[in-house]
């Protein structure tokens, strides 16, 4: 598990790298069928990215504490930590904030699973991006109050509430799932209107 964890944080670490290199590579491409494979490519490398980042969040979320293996107990150990987190933020009440806290790394385990297997791109990337814009939201509200807080991610070393913790989320991870949105409504536009263009072109000229 520590190698699919370590796997995990350099492609969320990284992959907006790779995705911002074929974005250059998809502006250097003229012809529209050739545009269109590439934006698919890198369609399916964007939702692995985006996927990971979920992942790697639930994974940081409910991976036991050292010197435990990994149980349903100690799962449940990691996210009752997890909670003392979440209510830190003291934007929910206890209970919410426990119920909360239990739901999310399951939730983030869904999508990041739903993403990385490209069926229907659009919506998981909308709703990928949604969830971190909410996340960021929370960010923010946290520091705006002062509150000296872990941002409780789970995605590498604790990191605290502010700034940094923004321009992260907002490269690493917001930035390639805006990416993955733009692409899937783009291609399934394209996708749409190519039978219709190739209908025209196969359409016999008659000649007045």
């Amino acid at each position: 598990m520590s190698a699919l964890g370590s796997l995990l944080l350099w492609l969320t670490d990284h992959g907006y790298q790779v995705l911002l290199v074929g974005l250059v590579v998809v502006f250097c491409v003229r012809q529209p069928i050739s545009r269109r494979k590439v934006v698919r490519v890198l369609l399916v490398l964007g939702g692995i990215v985006v996927g990971s980042v979920f992942l790697a969040a639930a994974y940081g979320k409910m991976k036991p504490l050292p010197g435990f293996a990994w149980s349903w107990s100690s799962v449940r150990i990691s996210l009752a930590m997890f909670a003392t987190q979440v209510d830190s933020y003291q934007m929910l009440p206890p209970g919410v904030a426990n119920t909360f806290a239990h739901f999310l790394p399951y939730f983030e385990l869904f999508l990041g699973v739903w993403l990385v297997s490209c069926i229907g791109q659009r919506f998981s990337s909308l709703l990928a991006s949604l969830t971190l814009c909410g996340f960021m939201i929370a960010i923010a509200t946290a520091y705006y109050r002062g509150l000296k807080i872990d941002c409780g991610c789970g995605i590498g070393p604790a990191e605290e509430a502010g700034p940094a913790a923004l321009a992260r989320d907002g490269l690493k991870f917001l930035l390639p799932a805006l990416l993955v949105v733009i692409g899937a409504f783009w291609f399934h536009r394209q996708r749409q209107c190519a039978p219709a263009d190739g209908a025209t072109s196969a359409a016999p000229i008659r000649a007045d």
